[in-house]
């Protein structure tokens, strides 16, 4: 929910007098839509709280958070921008949205949206609407970034061929198995607990031998840490595992599933997602880490040049003392102040002649948000 100035007016012989109380401070306005200080007091908190988690250092946290300073705006900005050419575009994403809310619910195994909520509430510091409209954005902005920009991005394969043949020592590999996970536990459980692990580890493997879907398996039942991330694990070198799950698995074919394993604590389910042998790749085999190695530095640019034109064709003021570090060259984005704004004197004939609207008076509306014919000409999409 975004908060304006609040503006109390009293009428008094014909004049506006206005007590100004500061709810939250707006900082910028884009289009119809505004950003306010404590979004960027939240992003940067944020960035702090991701980098304290990679323990990184007090002194490195300050200099990464002073050298982002200017972009924090930037970056909100440039979301809004995406999310309103999102809707602009048509683009729907409630279906994902679903889906990857209901994921998150069976991964913690939380079915009550009252405790669902509370969790998302403990995790992100925002309420369960706030959220799912962050989640709505983040997927619009990709969607838009990927149909208007990173579409039109374009390496061939002559050029990928070129890449490899010039970068082939970066190629070679070691020998790695790459695996999923499904644990059924038996942690705490009586015989006829134990055989219905079992069981149910039996059913998983005939389910995923019929080729049903492993990641969501592990998703759906495992009860391993790994289940929120579909089961994966880290590559394993020759070596690394236990003896008895090496010879399981090692020599086995690309998506080969293992039987029920019993271990200390349960029964575990091996899936062979790859094998990289030791040696040099092909070329086939590597062909996508090429194609966005070669994709990365070319988006970038592109991508900026594409938020310039929005902010061109948007109405975007920014208020002084705040900056905006992707600013559109020669686009003025000079702040109007609501408070400033000095009311219309008028009539009661005229009031009546304009087909009775009515006019709020406790609340003054953020400049750019209606048009005027000198506006439209300047800029027909706001």
């Amino acid at each position: 929910m975004k908060h304006l100035f609040l503006v109390l007016s009293v009428m008094t012989g014909g004049m506006l007098f206005a007590d100004v109380a500061v709810i939250e401070q707006i900082v910028a306005k884009v289009n119809n839509e505004i950003i306010t200080k404590s979004e960027l007091d939240r992003a940067r908190k944020n960035m702090e709280l991701e980098m304290r988690s990679r323990k990184m250092t007090e002194e490195n946290i300050a200099k990464a958070i002073k050298e982002h300073e200017a972009d924090f705006l930037r970056d909100r900005v440039d979301q809004l921008l995406l999310v309103q050419k999102g809707k602009e575009l048509n683009l729907n994403v409630d279906n994902e949205i679903i889906k990857y809310i209901a994921e998150i619910q069976l991964r913690q195994k939380m079915a009550d949206p009252d405790q669902f909520a509370a969790w998302v509430k403990e995790q992100t510091g925002m309420s369960y609407e706030d959220f799912k409209n962050e989640t709505k954005n983040s997927m619009l902005t990709q969607r838009v970034i990927g149909q208007e920009v990173r579409s039109k991005v374009q390496v061939t394969k002559a050029e990928v061929t070129k890449f490899y043949e010039e970068n082939k020592a970066k190629f070679v590999r070691e020998e790695r198995v790459f695996l999923r996970e499904i644990l059924i536990s038996t942690d705490g459980k009586d015989a006829a607990g134990i055989a219905a692990a079992e069981k149910k580890a039996k059913d998983l493997v005939a389910r995923a031998r019929k080729n049903e879907k492993f990641p969501e398996l592990a998703r759906d039942n495992s009860d391993s840490e790994s289940s929120g991330n579909y089961g994966e694990l880290p590559p394993y070198k020759k070596g690394e595992m236990s003896k008895q799950l090496e010879d399981l698995i090692w020599e086995k074919d690309r998506n080969y599933v293992t039987d029920p394993i019993k271990i200390k604590n349960g029964f575990l389910i091996l899936k062979v997602e790859d094998h990289h042998k030791a040696g040099q790749a092909e070329r086939d085999e590597v062909e996508g880490e090429i194609m966005e190695q070669l994709a990365q530095p070319r988006l970038q640019p592109q991508l900026r040049s594409y938020l310039t034109k929005l902010r061109l064709d948007a109405f975007l003021e920014i208020r002084e003392g705040f900056t905006d570090s992707g600013a559109a060259p020669e686009k003025s984005t000079k702040w109007t102040d609501p408070a400033q704004l000095k009311p219309e004197t008028t009539t009661k004939a005229a009031v009546l002649a304009k087909n009775h609207r009515k006019k709020v008076l406790w609340m003054v509306p953020v400049p750019g948000t209606n048009t005027n014919s000198t506006a439209e000409g300047k800029s027909k999409s706001r």
